[in-house]
């Protein structure tokens, strides 16, 4: 395995080298960078250093696409400007920013963001990033691979198969100009109640949810030259697993003492950082049992500095997490959040809610003397060894001609199904798994391009299908609507998404109702598989996703095709009886 050193090693010497790419956008050289960090630090001014500690998005589809909603929040026309204006060290990519249309054109965005950064202030190439955690998060769809997420992979069990995903992943977000992925999540997920991390982490168990961390970190960074790989951000450090709480809308506790986090949420941390993670991404949480400042983390010198860098010795990149979210705002103004967060420890701040106030209250601390320059040093220091080892210093650019030859390629694609094929989990099989040649099958159930998805892949295996997408919260005249169409079909399979979730309780009742019909019914958990323990079915599946790739798997253990041999990585505990699982940790059925 490399280490960080090995790979800074490599990328400085690739600077002296002075090599320089071309953009197929305009051909602009990159200009001949100095040969370390420390010498690209002396020559910036505060404001340029300052705006290396922040990473925010633009909105359109090309860096000089003019779009309302830049001059709105940042008082400028393009992308480009959004980075020239604030000197920033990085920009992260959304749908919702009109930034991710389709792979040639994410490229040719990121290079005319490069050659705006090359080109302007400090002149230092950006980091540029996204959440493609595969599975539930997921930024950049079709024609790109997708993976079932990382829950799967904990049903399948394999560090091989956890590592050549992230592998794929970055591979083909690098070729799309992007350098950086916000992953994997590191979280531990102990609470079945857990509403925003879940199928996020690989599993409950803490050596489990280790390996797969660390192989992906591996599969990341070290799959490819540094030119070809991403930077991973393991998240959200100290934990974010043991919570029925949203740090998106409110500051979760979690009440774990020292013994607790040791045993259930440090390891995965520890394991990445000793595969060499680039990155940590701190949570916005409160932990009274390790922290007593009444901070979230994100703002704890004793949980960043104190845990993070001196107890785990963690020595690369801290990113917080998005400085927008209630889980950070609750207590500060946001020109304060910045200077909190660098006092704890954090070198990137990602998207503070007002990028101008955000820079200008770092600056003015530092000219205050609230802050001094050399502790905005240490963390552009820090920011720019990463992009030096990242190989986006020595190359910031990609070839717009190659990113069809990379991202979803038959190779990709065929190597993300067998993958996910090897995650399916049959929890309940009174006997009528395999299917036995049905005549007529009926999809219904959360995900109108998941039961379309599945009902396709069972035509294509003889039998007539038809598809009746009903959502998260059916409708009673839905249901009826289900019902009828499951009385004409031979066999029903519904599919299920956080249906444990009070909020989510009608598809309960739409599964209940489908049982009475007294047709064969299979339930299918494309989310946590906590669904199963609230409706006694003869048959139930966990897929852990509902994308295209895992309706596949699930029609070929539907059939037979293949044997099921995932594995629970969560338990699924039974709601009426408090202590007990319904489904204890390392189910799964086979035939």
């Amino acid at each position: 395995m490399k280490t960080r050193a090995r790979r800074a090693a490599i990328a400085l010497s690739a600077i002296a080298i002075g090599a320089a790419a071309l953009t197929t956008t305009g051909g602009t050289a990159a200009p001949k960078q100095p040969q370390s960090p420390a010498e690209l630090l002396k020559q910036m001014t505060l404001e340029e250093k300052v705006g290396q500690l922040f990473v925010t998005y633009a909105y359109g589809r090309t860096a000089d696409t003019a779009h309302p909603q830049n001059q709105e929040e940042f008082g400028v026309d393009t992308p480009a400007q959004v980075v020239q204006k604030y000197h920033l060290g990085g920009i992260i990519h959304f749908a919702w920013t009109d930034s991710l249309y389709d792979p040639k054109q994410i490229a040719e965005l990121s290079n005319g963001l490069q050659d705006a950064a090359i080109n302007s202030g400090a002149k230092v190439p950006l980091l540029i990033s996204t959440d493609q955690e595969q599975g539930q998060v997921t930024r950049i769809l079709e024609p790109a691979t997708q993976f079932p997420g990382n829950m799967a992979l904990g049903g399948g069990r394999s560090t091989d198969d956890a590592s050549r995903a992230a592998a794929i992943t970055g591979q083909e977000l690098r070729a799309m100009g992007l350098n950086q992925n916000f992953a994997p999540s590191g979280d531990v997920n102990v609470n079945a109640a857990n509403p925003v991390i879940g199928v996020r982490s690989f599993s409950s168990d803490p050596a489990l949810a280790a390996q797969l961390t660390a192989a992906q970190i591996r599969g990341y960074e070290d799959s490819a030259k540094p030119g070809e790989t991403v930077s991973a951000a393991v998240k959200h450090f100290p934990g974010h697993g043991d919570t029925n709480q949203d740090s998106h809308t409110s500051l979760p506790v979690i009440e774990h003492d020292r013994q607790q986090w040791e045993q259930l949420d440090a390891p995965p941390f520890k394991e990445a950082i000793a595969a060499g993670t680039d990155m940590v991404m701190s949570g916005h949480l409160m932990v009274p049992k390790l922290d007593d400042s009444g901070e979230p983390s994100t703002l704890a010198p004793n949980v960043l500095t104190g845990m993070l860098r001196d107890e785990l010795g963690f020595k690369g990149v801290i990113v917080t997490d998005s400085l927008k979210m209630d889980g950070v705002r609750a207590k500060h103004p946001d020109a304060e959040i910045p200077v909190l967060a660098l006092k704890a420890g954090a070198d990137i701040m990602l998207m503070p809610f007002n990028v101008q106030v955000a820079i200008d209250g770092v600056v003015n601390a530092v000219r205050s003397g609230e802050l001094t320059e050399q502790r905005i040093d240490q963390s552009v220091e820090r920011i720019l060894a990463l992009k030096a080892a990242r190989g986006v210093l020595d190359n910031p650019f990609v070839d717009v001609s190659k990113v069809d030859k990379i991202v979803g390629t038959p190779k990709h694609l065929a190597e993300a199904q067998a993958i996910t094929d090897r995650t399916t989990t049959v929890l309940r099989n009174d006997g009528m798994l395999p299917l036995q040649k049905p005549g007529s099958m009926f999809v219904t159930g959360a995900g109108e391009k998941a039961t379309a998805a599945l009902a396709e892949r069972i035509k294509a295996r003889g039998p007539q299908a038809s598809a009746l997408a009903t959502g998260l919260k059916p409708t009673p005249q839905q249901i009826g609507q289900a019902v009828e169409e499951a009385k004409r079909n031979d066999v029903t399979v519904v599919l299920t998404n956080a249906a444990w979730n009070a909020d989510n309780k009608a598809q309960l009742d739409l599964v209940r109702a489908l049982q009475q019909t007294g047709k064969p019914v299979v339930a299918v958990a494309v989310r946590d598989p906590y669904d199963a323990a609230h409706v006694d079915l003869p048959g139930w599946i966990a897929t852990y996703s509902d994308k295209a790739v895992a309706m596949e798997s699930l029609a070929k253990v539907l059939f037979g095709e293949i044997s099921p041999v995932g594995k629970l990585p969560v338990p699924v505990p039974d709601p009426g009886q408090p202590g007990v699982d319904k489904y204890p940790f390392g189910h799964g059925l086979s035939w």
